[in-house]
């Protein structure tokens, strides 16, 4: 199939529309978890889907990849995964009398890797130069992955038997992580009764290619982000470390995934800076990913955090 890649031409704005309601349409009824998702992919970052079986992770996901365009790869998380099974490993070629590298599934441009927290911490750990530095060293020889390398990941946080908690250093690692939950009653109707001619067309062209999606990216990154902004997100950062301590409280990386992630949303909100709003609403989906606490706590944290520091005022 021949993607026509996107020319500086064409509205960004338009392309993102386009792509934001094929990934709403793909999730009946979930238009905020689809467009958290699409932030987190517009912001190079990484995200964690974690909800109960059945309520569309993986669908989500695999949407993702499918209206990205690129290189697809999927990994079902096991306990006897090995993490030469995610990177990589190297052959002893008989006949050419060399050693050849055979690369794994994380030298795609989307990986889904599901159930994440069923692999050992070992298997997990595989992931952590991948997904912080788009590369991987195996036998001391650092190979680039994609440059959009984006990596979904999902776990169901129900299901404790034969699972492998995140460590925060992993953790550190993904942008936000973000819920579906049960859609509503009108939804799950339309989803029983719709006909099989609704069903996404496989055939479909994608929207973007790997260029486009670098295209788009780049775009998110030159939204402005003014200092009093920057400063709020820091201020904000330093507020919940006073209230859960230096040890638990977002680091300088997170504060960068965050700024990343308010950049991303303002473009799909078609606006070229960043505001206060789009900070707060970043707030739960990028701190939540991180700091460890449950969906109560986090709330009352936020709530404390946001009263405590002044919203700056734009001119």
């Amino acid at each position: 199939m021949t993607i026509r890649t996107l020319e500086p031409s064409v509205s960004p704005q338009r392309t993102t529309d386009s792509v934001r309601q094929q990934l709403r349409r793909a999730l009946r009824g979930k238009d905020d978890a689809c467009d958290l998702a699409l932030a987190c992919l517009l912001a190079r970052g990484h995200l964690l889907i974690e909800d109960a079986p059945g309520l569309g992770k993986t669908t989500l996901a695999k949407a993702l990849a499918d209206l990205a365009g690129g290189r697809f790869a999927r990994i079902q998380c096991t306990p006897d995964l090995l993490p030469t099974d995610i990177s990589g490993f190297t052959l002893f070629n008989q006949q050419t009398r060399e050693f050849e590298f055979r690369p794994g599934p994380v030298f795609a441009d989307v990986l889904l890797t599901d159930e994440i927290n069923r692999a050992t911490p070992r298997t997990q750990s595989a992931l952590l130069e991948a997904m912080s530095e788009r590369q991987v060293t195996i036998d001391d020889t650092c190979h680039r992955l994609s440059p959009s390398f984006f990596v979904v990941a999902t776990q169901n946080p129900v299901e404790h038997l034969g699972t492998y908690p995140l460590p925060e250093a992993q953790l550190d690692r993904f942008t936000m992580k973000i819920h579906i939950g049960h859609p509503e009653r009108a939804d799950e109707i339309a989803m029983l009764t719709s006909s099989a001619a609704d069903e996404p067309d496989d055939a479909a062209e994608p929207p973007l290619d790997r260029a486009g999606l670098e295209w788009l990216q780049a775009q998110v990154a030159q939204i402005q982000v003014a200092e009093s902004v920057a400063g709020y997100i820091v201020d904000l950062g330093r507020a919940c470390r006073r209230r859960l301590g230096s040890a638990h409280g977002p680091s300088p990386r997170a504060l960068l995934a965050w700024q990343r992630a308010s950049q991303a949303w303002a473009f799909l909100e078609g606006r070229e800076h960043v505001i206060p709003d789009d900070v707060q609403l970043m707030a739960s989906p990028v701190l939540g990913v991180r700091l460890g606490l449950s969906a109560e706590q986090l709330r009352e944290t936020l709530d404390g955090v946001l009263a405590d520091v002044a919203v700056p005022v734009m001119t």
